[in-house]
């Protein structure tokens, strides 16, 4: 059933020449142990001798990627399946729907605005005319109360910093309030004005260095930045985040600290009164409290507070202490994962082995009905509390994100959106498996590949994971990987621990002194996949971005025999000072630091990629490493580092070369061209690098 046909499997093997990088003898010494750290220059992103490295690995890594084959063929494919049309739910505020468009290869999705769910739309914001090479990207976006103002942010580069600016909605006029310096926070309007979170204008190394002490301002409409409220800092705990966001038929306003725990601490205040002093629903970060809405004087809260698995409770709004919570919907043996009030119901989503399943529910947590999907897949619901108004996308693996429209009353949807894409979805098929780990967990992996596959061991394989920060894996749909599963790939995606999968208690089992797991259940993945006969070592691709980046890393160094093709994206190479760049401390809860404990340290050092890259002639996987030049999540130095000690050391004779990417960032918001750039780059490296013919 393959439709690609094998080369020589020597077809990447040589003698490559890496440029050179020089070694320092820096030595840090941690609890008695002293571990060198020789390409420390290179955290410094600013400097002229690191500029001088990374120019001198472009050039090389584009010399031998542009030397592959099948690349305009590639090219070709990835656009034809990029071009169709992306809808966005639609959002309704003030009489009007506002929704996102994206009408095939635009770099950045358009955001539109009508006065009927099937009117004639308008442009009311492009962020395409905001850069010509489309990297200036639209983040958040906030309407005012009334609909006058939009409040939206934007990032440069693919940078996580972000600044707000405000449109007059009727005119489309750009006003002059601009806000600089912000950081994971949208605009939370307020009257007025908005509600924002940011940070101290840096001094010096802003997308590598250290942030500290987030704050909430209130900015009013008209006014300069610097004339802005302060509304709350907390310099007791600089390494923290505090976010604010506004419900304003209750004139409420809700404040969020994170960064330190596995959960967040919620506080609430009164802005009609402007005496009032933040009230605390919980001040612990050891479990999560998340508000849906507050509604008829009941807030309503997801929590997994004595719920591993989540619950909602509700509460009255001047009496919100955790001894007067109340169930509403008890914790359930699957996962609650989302819940929305529309239309004086409850839309509750759960997960049952990492997909969604919707159901509909009165206020008071009476079961009404299931919503019917159309597969196994990812479903997020739009609406209001006061309308039965209803909108839902869904996607799935080889199925579109679809826009439908949701009657609760009669539990039906129809298509609202739908793309029509340039392959037959009906050619292929998704299958649940589950895999037994080396402790003996039951890990689920779904793999996807053409209808007709014969399990002869011959099929080329792409095994995904992520394994952290209580994230799932959910089924969903990328362009890019339908040119793989053409051509005869498996796609095969591993719902490992460290993950959210079937609640708190499979996260913390994938996290600081059990972080192991997550590398076990991928590896127990790829060792089924074999044993079962889907494909061989010679033709599996392992891939993971960023905590999925440090997976592969890590794998790659205690399995080197397993995989022939390696691709870690973004990742967190070094485990000993991750905590020491941007908003690396964050990350602390899940992974635990070099300083925490002389065990945790041991712990760390043990699987960290950057330490434990072999230097004996033990052969390794062909590697392509990925990283950007404004990634300020996890910085280029952790990439820098992992492929120069790859580079000089004795790991065989396959290639082992490092990406990097100019004008972007951790991935999110860049534009299709240099998506399409990406793709085109790892799809001819997997291709040559397995001995496949395209």
């Amino acid at each position: 059933m393959c439709t690609i046909a094998c080369l020589s499997a020597n077809a990447a093997e040589g003698n490559y020449k890496y440029p050179e990088t020089r070694k320092d003898n820096v030595i840090d010494d941690y609890f008695g142990t002293k571990v060198a750290d020789p390409y420390r220059w290179l955290e410094n992103d600013t400097s002229l001798e690191t500029a001088a490295w990374v120019n001198a690995q472009r050039k090389t890594t584009s010399q031998y990627l542009d030397s592959l084959p099948y690349r305009n063929e590639i090219r070709k494919r990835l656009s034809e399946l990029m071009n169709y049309e992306k809808y966005g739910c639609p959002t309704v505020k003030n009489g009007k729907y506002y929704y996102f468009y994206n009408s095939g290869l635009q770099n950045q999705s358009v955001l539109y605005m009508a006065d009927s769910p099937n009117s004639k739309s308008e442009v009311l914001l492009d962020p395409n005319q905001l850069s010509q090479d489309g990297t200036v990207a639209l983040g958040g976006t906030s309407l005012s109360d009334d609909g006058k103002y939009l409040a939206y942010t934007i990032s440069r580069s693919g940078s996580d910093w972000v600044e707000i600016f405000v449109m007059e909605t009727a005119t489309k006029k750009l006003l002059p309030d601009h806000i600089k310096w912000a950081k994971f926070t949208d605009a939370a309007w307020y009257k007025d004005g908005f509600f924002y979170s940011a940070y101290d204008t840096p001094k010096g190394q802003e997308y590598s260095g250290k942030n500290e002490n987030h704050k909430i301002y209130y900015h009013k409409i008209g006014t300069p930045q610097s004339s802005d409220k302060l509304i709350y800092e907390n310099p007791k705990y600089p390494l923290r985040f505090y976010t604010a966001t506004t419900d304003e038929r209750s004139n409420t306003l809700f404040m969020f600290e994170s960064g330190a725990g596995n959960g967040n601490g919620l506080y609430i205040k009164d802005l009609q009164n402007s005496t009032s002093e933040f009230v605390c629903i919980s001040g612990t970060q050891d479990y999560a409290v998340m508000p849906v809405e507050i509604f008829n004087g009941k807030l309503y809260i997801v929590t997994n507070l004595n719920a591993p698995n989540n619950r909602l409770i509700s509460v009255d709004i001047k009496n919100p202490s955790i001894e007067n919570w109340q169930d509403v919907l008890p914790e359930q043996k699957e996962v609650l994962s989302a819940v929305s009030l529309i239309g004086g119901k409850l839309i509750a989503v759960y997960d049952k082995d990492a997909s969604n399943h919707a159901y509909v529910y009165d206020i008071t947590g009476k079961l009404l009905h299931e919503v019917a999907l159309p597969t196994i897949g990812t479903v997020n619901f739009s609406g209001k509390p006061d309308s039965d108004e209803t909108y839902y996308s869904f996607s799935s693996f080889t199925y579109p994100t679809t826009i439908y429209k949701y009657d609760i009353e009669k539990n039906t949807s129809s298509v609202y959106r739908q793309p029509s894409v340039s392959f037959n979805p009906e050619d292929y098929t998704t299958e649940q498996v589950f895999v037994t780990s080396k402790d003996g967990t039951k890990v689920p992996m779904t793999l996807t590949y053409k209808k007709g596959l014969t399990r002869n061991g011959k099929n080329p394989t792409y095994i995904y994971g992520y394994g952290g920060f209580n994230i799932t894996l959910y089924p969903g749909f990328s362009p890019n990987r339908m040119l793989l599963l053409e051509k005869g790939f498996i796609y095969a995606q591993v719902n490992m621990r460290g993950g959210n999968e079937y609640g708190e208690k499979w996260h913390l089992a994938g996290t600081k002194m059990q972080k192991q797991n997550v590398f076990d259940d991928f590896i127990s993945a790829a060792e089924y996949l074999i044993k079962e006969n889907y494909t061989n070592k010679n033709l599996l691709v392992a891939e993971g971005g960023s905590n999925g980046g440090l997976l592969i890393g890590a794998c790659v160094n205690q399995r080197p025999d397993l995989f022939s093709v390696a691709i870690p994206r973004v990742g967190v190479m070094d485990m000993l000072r991750y905590h020491k760049f941007t908003i690396g401390w964050n990350w602390a809860p899940d992974y635990g630091t070099s300083e925490d404990s002389k065990e945790m340290f041991e712990y760390l050092k043990a699987y960290s990629p950057l330490h434990n890259i072999k230097n004996d002639g033990t052969k390794y996987p062909a590697i392509l490493v990925t990283t950007a030049d404004h990634d300020d999540r996890v910085v280029p130095a952790h990439s820098f580092k992992y492929a120069a000690t790859l580079q000089a050391s004795n790991t065989g004779t396959r290639p082992k070369f490092i990406r990097i990417d100019s004008k972007a960032g951790h991935g999110g918001g860049k534009p299709t061209t240099k998506v399409i750039d990406e793709y085109v780059d790892l799809y001819s490296f997997i291709f040559a690098n397995l001995g496949l013919k395209y």
